[in-house]
């Protein structure tokens, strides 16, 4: 997290969701995950997003249940802090402050009051040495109590939470770090530390990656580098202690779990396999193969009838004892590597970027959710290390979201490059893209940057594509409808142009937000050009350096260019005097545009951090700029529009109204901007209950409400009085709903009260539906009075009698009728009279 001022960094969508071992509640409902900076409750049957639990300023590095409340879990951060959740409801209950950054957390029931946090030694300045303290939680009142009393248990442990963990219940406890393992015996107060060699006498790495203890038994297995799985028993004699092999796994295993009962072993790793040993029978196994990825973390219910796997690709996977995938939730995919550019879907307002192998993912920014993955390459992919495959490249949209185009590349050692070209075009019926046209080696050599034309009123669509071997090409879709109904076929692609300059090599390209023009650099020369004519227009070429970057400006700054050169400069040209408006010196490692403002946003790498400016080309001063928004260099980014916009009069911050500006960090996190009154909001949204003080926000609810504001919104709506909230009755129902059950009194005392509360009192001898008729009849006589368009003797006798005595009450014919009469036209009636 990086805070300046009012805007700061923050894990808003896509985090990871693998990043820590995921928990199963007792009743197997839900899941519970770390994401970013809060914990995540998904319900294991519906796959669906419950709650949000906010509250952390820090990345999340740690879930537990509460081993005395199963309704309620502990969240450790790096901001220093244990929080407290009821996450049924998600209400944050206390914080405990405990003042040094956390990194992972565990408990046992023997110990109440009692939780086991790994934090830096504090005697030590260098951040790879951890120890493992115990923190007693103290019993207040408050929602924010100090928690600084620390005892250590162990040092030079890992903060990999899979290497500590509890055994028998809390007896003891075993850490595991590099080639050592280490056990401590609470009631001894007295440890044991067990090392290895760091290799066998077989070339296998005997390095710890993951433990596990027995429930009922003194066993600990551990898993190690070389896929081995060692079962460690008689731990508590130094001298005599024992360990049996198992050996299924090629690479290191990443996970062990036994189940709860102790039956069984599970294990997991980069074969993409739930292994299952049978315990004391180990030559029994039983396999889940085909998970999609490798496998970080196991977890199994406290019941032992949900096993979850976390995988490498940012999902978790919900199976059935072993048996059968029940659910899947899919994160933002995470991949080594982003080789497209990062794009917002214009139809679907989601993030578009490389998945899964072979595929571009469909992310909901808003929802936090995986639409659909895209099958790009149509091949099976095989998983097998120094295996050259088929990659998607390049992708790009078009304005309207109705045409995709994708580059796939395969480059093996001792053939040439091989280039796919794709065109696909969106289908209103299965709402997704079909493959339209293939163009097998488009180019003679690898592509290195494509665009379409974004200008909506054009006639055609065009693609441009640049290069290495040294052209450009235009690709147009083909519109005579005659040509391609009497070949059967539906439209196509074609290309209509090929440009070069000089045999210089382009780099990059990009389209004016008209249409009008188009900008390719052939390294430090930048060409300009007329898509309607093809006609090179002009040249710009200064400073003699390759042009890395480009981008036209919008809206009131459309007559400028800017570009990014391999000499660490910002260059802007006026396009209408064709010379340099201005430049300074930057290593900018990424510049975009805002598609809705005049904004435009620059990366720069320095001192091994990033740096961002946000400015308009047309003034000299920033907008906005943050020092070290991360560690590293930033090369992916996207400004996706707003569902809502902000509307911050904060002059820093109203570069954030239209869009959301999102980029990649070097570690694959996926981070965006915010301001403090947007995070407000939202953890005033996460934690609302109740709605009017009487009706408790549940789906239904979202759904009931927003039609009963529409009928209230009605004029027509003869009933909308009747259908607001009772003044007389939300105080009893709210006494009902926020009073704890264990205070309450019995359902018998209550039910007379709630009752009549929700009865609708009678007054005068007349019910409130001829009430209202007759306040709505007074409300047309004033409007009428008012518009001077009937005299006060043509006043019905409804109207006359509400000045002296009550009216008598209506029949339900005579209501019948009125409310008939009443939806009737009478806009005639007025023309008419002054006729």
């Amino acid at each position: 997290m990086v805070e300046h001022g009012d805007i700061r960094v923050v894990h808003r969508g896509g985090s990871k969701i693998n990043f820590r071992e995921p928990v199963i509640t007792h009743d197997s409902r839900y899941l519970l995950c770390a994401s970013g900076e809060c914990v995540k409750v998904f319900s294991t049957s519906t796959e669906e997003c419950i709650h949000d639990l906010r509250g952390h300023t820090g990345l999340v590095t740690g879930v537990l249940l509460k081993p005395s409340n199963h309704l309620q879990v502990y969240s450790c951060s790096a901001d220093g802090t244990v929080r407290l959740w009821d996450y049924t409801d998600g209400i944050l209950i206390k914080t405990y402050v405990i003042g040094c950054p956390v990194y992972s957390i565990c408990a046992s029931a023997n110990h109440e009051g009692v939780i086991f946090i790994v934090t830096p030694m504090l005697s030590d300045k260098r951040s790879d040495l951890f120890q493992l303290v115990a923190v007693d939680l103290p019993q207040s009142g408050d929602q924010l109590v100090e928690a600084r009393e620390l005892s250590a248990v162990l040092s030079d442990v890992s903060s990999n939470p899979a290497a500590i963990v509890f055994g028998r219940g809390g007896e003891y406890i075993a850490s595991a770090n590099g080639l050592h393992l280490e056990v401590y015996f609470f009631k001894k107060q007295k440890s044991y530390r067990f090392s290895l060699k760091e290799d066998n006498k077989k070339g296998g790495k005997n390095t710890v990656t993951c433990v596990a203890c027995h429930p009922k038994d003194d066993c600990i297995a551990t898993g190690h580098e070389d896929g081995k799985i060692r079962l460690w028993r008689n731990f508590n004699h130094k001298k005599e202690y024992t360990y049996s092999t198992l050996h299924w796994h090629h690479s290191a295993v990443s996970s062990l779990c036994f189940t709860p009962e102790g039956t069984n072993l599970l294990s997991g790793g980069m074969e993409s396999v739930l292994v299952q040993w049978r315990y004391n029978q180990e030559s029994e196994r039983d396999f889940l193969p085909r998970l999609g990825s490798a496998i970080t973390h196991i977890t199994v219910s406290p019941d032992g009838a949900l096993f979850c796997t976390s995988h490498s690709d940012n999902k978790i996977t919900i199976i059935q004892s072993c048996v059968k995938v029940s659910a899947v939730i899919q994160g933002l995919v995470k991949g080594e590597s982003v080789r497209t550019d990062m794009m917002v879907d214009p139809r679907s307002k989601s993030l578009v970027l490389n998945g899964k192998p072979g595929h571009l993912q469909f992310y909901s920014l808003p929802r936090d959710k995986l639409l659909y993955n895209l099958d790009i390459v149509q091949q099976e992919y095989i998983h097998e290390s120094g295996l050259e495959q088929f990659e998607v490249v390049k992708a790009a949209f078009d304005a309207s979201g109705s045409w995709l185009a994708t580059v796939e590349e395969r480059k093996q050692k001792d053939a040439e490059l091989e280039l796919n070209l794709k065109l696909w075009a969106f289908d209103e019926q299965t709402q997704s893209f079909v493959l339209n046209t293939t163009i097998s080696a488009p180019h003679e050599a690898r592509i290195t940057a494509m665009c379409f034309c974004h200008a909506t009123d054009s006639q055609t669509t065009m693609l441009v594509s640049t290069s290495k071997d040294g052209h450009f090409k235009a690709w147009q879709l083909v519109s005579d409808r005659a040509l391609y109904r009497k070949a059967e076929f539906g439209p196509s692609w074609s290309c209509d142009f090929v440009g070069a300059y000089h045999g210089l090599v382009p780099e990059c390209c990009c389209f004016s937000a008209d249409g009008s023009l188009l900008a390719v650099s052939f390294q430090e020369v930048v060409t300009v050009w007329s898509p309607a004519s093809w006609e090179l227009l002009t040249t710009l070429s200064q400073p003699p350096k390759a042009v890395r970057d480009l981008c036209f400006g919008r809206l009131s700054c459309s007559k400028y260019l800017l570009g990014t050169t391999a000499n660490n400069l910002l260059c802007c040209w006026n396009l209408l005097t064709c010379s340099l408006e201005w430049s300074t010196s930057m290593d900018i490692s990424l510049l975009l545009a805002d598609p809705l403002t005049e904004n435009m946003a620059a990366f720069c790498c320095q001192a091994g951090s990033t740096d961002l400016f946000v400015f308009k080309p047309s003034e000299p001063r920033p907008v906005f700029s943050q020092k070290a928004v991360c560690s590293g260099k930033v090369t992916r980014a996207v400004f996706a529009p707003r569902e809502e916009m902000l509307e911050s009069c904060e002059e820093s911050s109203q570069w954030l109204n239209h869009s959301q500006l999102y980029f990649l960090t070097p570690y694959m996190d996926l981070m965006t901007f915010t301001t403090k009154a947007e995070e407000d909001r939202l953890m005033a949204s996460s934690k609302q209950l109740v709605i009017d003080d009487s009706v408790a926000m549940t789906p239904f609810y979202l759904l009931l409400g927003k039609h009963r504001q529409q009928e209230d919104a009605d004029p027509l709506s003869g009933l909308s009085a009747e259908r607001r909230p009772l003044p007389q009755c939300s105080v009893a129902i709210k006494e009902l709903l926020q009073t704890p059950a264990h205070v309450l009194p019995s359902t018998s005392f209550l039910c007379s009260m709630f009752v009549q509360s929700l009865l609708i009192s009678v007054t005068n001898g007349r019910s409130v539906e001829t009430k209202h008729v007759e306040e709505e009849m007074e409300s047309e006589k004033e409007e009428e009075d008012s518009e001077g368009e009937m005299e006060s003797s043509t006043q019905r006798p409804e109207q006359a009698s509400l000045g002296g005595q009550a009216a008598p009450a209506l029949t339900k014919a005579q209501l019948r009728e009125l409310k008939r009469v009443k939806k009737l036209d009478h806009s005639w009636f007025p023309g008419l009279l002054h006729s």
